[in-house]
């Protein structure tokens, strides 16, 4: 088996979600692009195309992607297997090797009302007390372009943590998970997995493990929040263009339109 598979000039990790963990438990950035992202931020914006590009495990999480590619696979054509940010989540919390390391691990919450949630999940369900020391919340980052937070970098520093999760939006969390890595020696695993904690924990709409495998994932997302996921969903249509006209390629990236 190869040990990627080149999709948009993007290097997927092509095996299982435990085959995931053990590769990023030796330190690299582990990011899950969603179907969105490949669509627009991939073609739009330099520093997110270069986060994914610099990533040691890039998880092939959309599921319009997978079912693109596949489709479109001719024959001795390397296919692949979804493996969801929840699922690689869920498979880290449960590998034993990893949960050695979760009692130094470090993490960034988008919000301080989701960091009181997904601690108290933690400690409930996996009976893990992360220290305040431990935990940041996450600026306003700008929506495009290179990210820095060097009061993040000084307290992950402060930590040396093993492992760092990064649980905030996709397209921005690609970009402060490169900002880390470039910065970090020796680098930690860094967990790009955006919702997937808010998902078991509650706090965003649960996805049953059914419905992960059926890549049904975004349309429970899009009925629990209408008016916040269907523009975003709406907008990974694009992909299907962009797939059939590149495949395994890097798309170029969009000049932006001037303004009048």
């Amino acid at each position: 088996m190869s040990d990627r598979v080149t999709i948009l000039g993007v290097d997927f990790f092509p095996g299982t979600a435990q085959e995931a963990v053990s590769k990023v438990l030796s330190g690299g950035l582990l990011v899950a692009p969603s179907g969105p992202g490949l669509a627009g931020s991939l073609i739009e914006d330099p520093a997110y195309a270069q986060a994914l590009e610099s990533a040691d495990v890039v998880l092939p999480d959309s599921g319009l992607m997978i079912l693109l590619w596949n489709s479109l696979a001719r024959r001795k054509s390397p296919r692949l297997d979804r493996v969801s940010g929840l699922e690689f989540l869920e498979c880290f919390l449960k590998d034993p090797e990893a949960r050695l390391r979760l009692a130094d691990s470090f993490w960034v919450m988008p919000s301080e009302k989701e960091k009181q949630s997904n601690l108290q999940w933690l400690s409930a369900d996996l009976q893990l007390n992360i220290p305040e020391a431990s935990t940041y919340v996450a600026p306003m980052y700008p929506g495009s372009g290179p990210v820095e937070d060097v009061k993040l970098l000084e307290s992950v520093q402060s930590s040396q943590p093993a492992v760092v999760f990064l649980n905030i939006g996709g397209g921005v969390q690609e970009r402060i998970g490169h900002y880390l890595q470039q910065n970090l020696d020796p680098c930690p695993a860094i967990i790009c997995c955006g919702a997937a904690i808010a998902f078991l924990a509650g706090g965003q709409a649960r996805i049953p493990a059914w419905a992960d495998r059926c890549k049904l994932g975004w349309l429970l997302r899009c009925l629990h929040k209408p008016s916040s996921f269907i523009p975003r969903y709406w907008k990974a249509k694009s992909l299907v263009p962009l797939l059939l006209r590149y495949r395994d390629r890097r798309p170029p990236i969009l000049k932006p339109t001037s303004q009048s």
